[in-house]
């Protein structure tokens, strides 16, 4: 347990940091909008950038464990989708939101981590095949049902249209594949951008979660706090299931195994909010969502820890 506080803890204080700040008047709440679009169009591409450039895509890559996890990932997605249509009345674009809150697992804030302090260093091969194709897969899926929902009843071609224009004019998907496109070429980054861009990746995570704080303000749980417990139980409880369903089924190895499923148990990531407030729908379920599924998931990580061979 102390060690889910020493991983936790953290990332709530920076949180807190941004809250408290917006809410005493020591920061502007136009403020919180800058920082939020400077971490969503610049710092966390660059983030994303970097990191899927210098991973090794072939390390320890087992198809069993991208099939447990993405699909226990797409069920879950479906299942907020139409959780939050037929129980709670939300419209389409508000239960696109919702259900990409029930896709999007914090694979790195708390994956990286947790998994590294329960296994060792050693274990974190499945993490990283998982997150080189994170991103890519959530966003796709999620822009690809959100795009259909905006635009259903046109033909198939402004369909298509519509999906790839959303698609590339996404900063975080033109950082993925780029990010794809050097690793897979071999082409060195030079130096001096390399060096730029870990400036700018420093920033990424803290002034996201600092933003975090300034946006719950302004999006607090009142009035959605049913909606908001059937994503932290899809999160934290159905996905894990699913993917330790699939894979004792696909007899995947015990490694990868622990990698899928605690991954696959963390919280709502930040994106989940980037998502939402990128559409303008359902953003305080999202905001809160990933504030209280991360402090609910002390108790559903220490749950699975347990479970796990």
């Amino acid at each position: 347990m102390q060690t889910l506080l020493d991983v936790i803890l953290p990332v709530f204080l920076v949180i807190g940091f941004g809250y408290v700040a917006v809410w005493r008047g020591l920061f502007p709440v136009s403020g919180i909008d800058g920082v939020m679009k400077f971490t969503q169009n610049f710092a966390i591409p660059c983030l994303l950038f970097q990191a899927i450039a210098r991973l090794d895509l072939s390390a320890s890559f087992d198809p069993r464990l991208m099939f447990s996890f993405y699909a226990g990932a797409a069920i879950s997605f479906v299942l907020g989708i139409f959780g939050a249509r037929l129980f709670f009345g939300r419209d389409w674009e508000d239960c696109v939101a919702i259900g990409f809150c029930c896709l999007f697992s914090n694979s790195i804030l708390l994956g990286l981590p947790i998994t590294e302090r329960a296994y060792g260093s050693a274990a974190l091969a499945g993490n990283y095949a998982i997150i080189a194709f994170h991103a890519a897969f959530c966003y796709g899926l999620g822009i690809t049902v959100m795009e259909f929902v905006r635009n259903r009843g046109q033909s198939g071609l402004l369909l298509l249209r519509s999906v790839s224009v959303a698609m590339f004019r996404n900063a975080l998907v033109i950082g993925i594949l780029a990010g794809f496109a050097v690793n897979l070429s071999g082409l060195p980054i030079p130096g001096v951008v390399d060096d730029a861009l870990s400036l700018i990746v420093q920033a990424a995570l803290p002034a996201a979660l600092f933003a975090l704080g300034g946006v719950l303000l302004q999006y607090r749980p009142e009035g959605d706090l049913k909606t908001i417990a059937m994503v932290c139980a899809i999160a934290l409880l159905v996905h894990p299931g699913l993917v330790w369903g699939f894979g004792t089924a696909l007899d995947l190895p015990r490694d990868p195994f622990r990698s899928g499923v605690l991954t696959a148990a963390m919280a709502p990531g930040f994106n989940a909010y980037i998502f939402a407030d990128m559409y303008g729908r359902a953003k305080r379920v999202a905001a809160s969502s990933v504030l209280i599924a991360t402090g609910s998931s002390i108790l559903s990580v220490w749950f699975w820890l347990h479970l796990l061979p």
